[in-house]
């Protein structure tokens, strides 16, 4: 399957951006595709693209380790 060059330009620059940019451009694209269908070529195919990087993105958080419970030694009495 070979890429038109114009979709690879703008998934090159897609992958530079931040998250919720990314998540803002995907949400725009998706919108004007439902909205006004074939309003960009080939927006199937980006949007795939985009979803891509989306979810490539996309870091779950971690909680911080927290650092063990010291008992105190405490005489019997």
């Amino acid at each position: 399957m070979t890429q038109l060059p114009i979709i690879t330009a703008l998934l090159k620059y897609a992958d530079r951006l931040k998250f919720r940019q990314l998540f803002l451009l995907t949400a725009a694209l998706f919108v004007a595709d439902l909205l006004i269908p074939d309003l960009v070529p080939f927006a199937d195919e980006l949007l795939l693209g985009l979803l891509t990087l989306l979810f490539g993105a996309w870091k779950k958080s971690e909680s911080p380790e927290r650092p063990p419970i010291e008992h105190s030694k405490q005489d019997p009495q």
